[in-house]
C-alpha cells in the first residue's frame, strides 16, 4: 500500500464535528502533506461563512459549490490530506469520484459520543438550526449510511485526535 498511497489524496470524512479538520492537520505534520479542508476554502474563497453563504445563497448552491472543489481537488491536487463536509458525501457523483481517484477514510463516533460535542456544534453547523435531538438523531443515521462507502473505516470514541492520526498512520504503512 505505501507506494500506491504516496500520490494519493487522503481523504476524510465523517459527521459534523467527528475531528475530520483537526485529525487532517495531525496527519498533514505527521505525513509531510498539504492539508485541504474543502469548507475553509470554499469560506476563503467566497468570503463568508457556510452558515452565511446557507443563508444568502441556499444549501443548493453551497452544495454545488462544494461538488466543483472537490471534483477539481480530486482530479488535479495530489497527495494532500483532505476534509471533506459532512454532508458532501450525500451526493452520490461525490462519493465515486473520491473512491476512484482517492483513499476515503471513514471517521466513526457513536451517537452516544456526539450527543456529548453537540452544544459545540450547533451554531456554525447550519443543518443543525431549529432541529430536535430525534431529528438530529435521525440526520447522524442517514449521514452514517452514505459514510459505509470508504476504504478504511476508524473508530475515533475512545481515542484522541493524536492517537486517531496514529492509528491511521500505522494502518496505511506510512510512518
Amino acid at each position: 500500500m505505501n507506494a500506491a498511497m504516496r500520490d494519493k489524496n487522503i481523504v476524510l470524512i465523517g459527521f459534523m464535528g467527528v475531528g475530520k479538520t483537526t485529525i487532517g492537520q495531525l496527519l498533514s505534520k505527521k505525513l509531510d502533506r498539504d492539508f485541504i479542508d474543502i469548507d475553509q476554502q470554499i469560506e476563503n474563497d467566497f468570503q463568508m461563512t457556510i452558515p452565511e453563504m446557507f443563508k444568502q445563497k441556499g444549501e443548493a448552491f453551497f452544495r454545488q459549490t462544494e461538488k466543483e472543489y472537490i471534483f477539481q481537488m480530486c482530479e488535479h491536487t495530489m497527495g494532500s490530506i483532505v476534509s471533506l463536509g459532512g454532508g458532501a458525501f450525500q451526493q452520490e457523483d461525490i462519493r465515486k469520484k473520491c473512491l476512484e481517484h482517492c483513499f476515503v477514510i471513514f471517521l466513526d463516533l457513536t451517537w452516544e459520543s456526539w450527543k456529548q460535542r453537540m452544544d459545540l456544534l450547533i451554531e456554525n453547523r447550519p443543518v443543525l438550526h431549529n432541529r430536535s435531538i430525534e431529528e438530529m438523531k435521525q440526520l447522524f443515521n442517514e449521514r452514517k449510511s452514505m459514510y459505509a462507502f470508504h476504504n478504511l473505516k476508524v473508530e475515533t470514541d475512545h481515542r484522541s485526535a493524536e492517537e486517531t492520526a496514529d492509528y491511521i498512520v500505522e494502518m496505511l504503512g506510512l510512518s
